[in-house]
């Protein structure tokens, strides 16, 4: 099964359009698991365990294992996510943009070393830079297109031909690049009005929104911008809203993530129609 059959798949099975992030930051984990060698993946497993039946994907973002060598926890998150529930599409969150050939092997990190479904990338090298990716068929391909911080603003909204650089990105995405029917668009909620242009220049195109939770993106905007006709076509994540829900971290941490995520898929669908 490919990336777009698994989330498609997951969305109906799940009745979910809310995808959880992981970003597991050492300083907000509870105290137990702060000394436990492998406290980051066990704090991952139990957020994974906690919302697995809500989601619709998980994104752990890579720079947050990356920065205290902790690689092989997220392999072990990975490998974990792929044996537990198989079901639910992995997003690796790295952002990459480089030559084609160190792309190959960004590619082969996101796919071969951590069995992702989809990997997220950014296009500003150009098609060149995406192509070693979408050489996985099966995978996804998701292209950074209008992103959730202000600052996205400096260069997204640069004049291309007429109309902004980020709908540029989206129909070459669209038209050109999508040659396998395998990518997505990275667009932010906190822009709901440009998440509707996005999706009128795409079609049914899967949407990776960040931007809601603790970036303040409103979830009815949101939704009713970037729905498709049928009531999908979004993964709308929340990272630190959901897993940092227990401010304290106490032991209880995983049942509180429950709760938010819940809460959160429950809004999301109160307004897809």
């Amino acid at each position: 099964m490919n990336f777009i059959d698994k989330l498609n798949a997951a969305w109906r099975s799940n009745d979910s359009l809310l995808c959880v992030g992981l970003d597991p930051d050492i300083e907000r984990l509870p105290q137990h698991l702060r000394d436990h060698p492998e406290g980051i993946a066990e704090f991952c497993k139990a957020i994974i365990d906690a919302t697995a039946d809500l989601a619709c994907s998980f994104k752990p973002q890579i720079a947050y294992f990356a920065a205290l060598g902790a690689e092989d926890q997220l392999e072990t998150v990975c490998r974990y996510l792929k044996e537990r529930y198989p079901h639910i599409p992995l997003i690796l969150d790295a952002k990459r943009g480089d030559i084609g050939a160190t792309a190959r092997q960004y590619a082969r990190e996101a796919f071969d070393r951590y069995g992702a479904d989809a990997v997220t990338v950014n296009p500003y090298m150009g098609f060149d830079s995406v192509e070693p990716y979408m050489e996985w068929a099966d995978r996804g391909v998701i292209v950074l297109c209008r992103t959730s911080n202000a600052g996205g603003s400096d260069l997204q909204f640069l004049d291309v031909g007429g109309r902004p650089l980020y709908q540029h990105v989206a129909q070459l995405v669209a038209d050109k690049w999508n040659k396998n029917g395998q990518c997505a668009l990275v667009v932010g909620a906190t822009f709901p009005q440009e998440l509707a242009q996005v999706r009128a220049l795409v079609g049914d195109m899967p949407l990776l929104v960040p931007g809601i939770g603790a970036q303040g993106g409103d979830i009815e905007a949101t939704v009713k911008s970037g729905r498709t006709a049928n009531g999908a076509g979004m993964m709308i994540n929340s990272s630190r809203a959901i897993i940092y829900a227990q401010p304290q971290g106490g032991e209880d941490f995983a049942a509180a993530a429950r709760r938010v995520a819940m809460e959160t898929r429950d809004a999301i669908n109160a307004h897809r129609g």
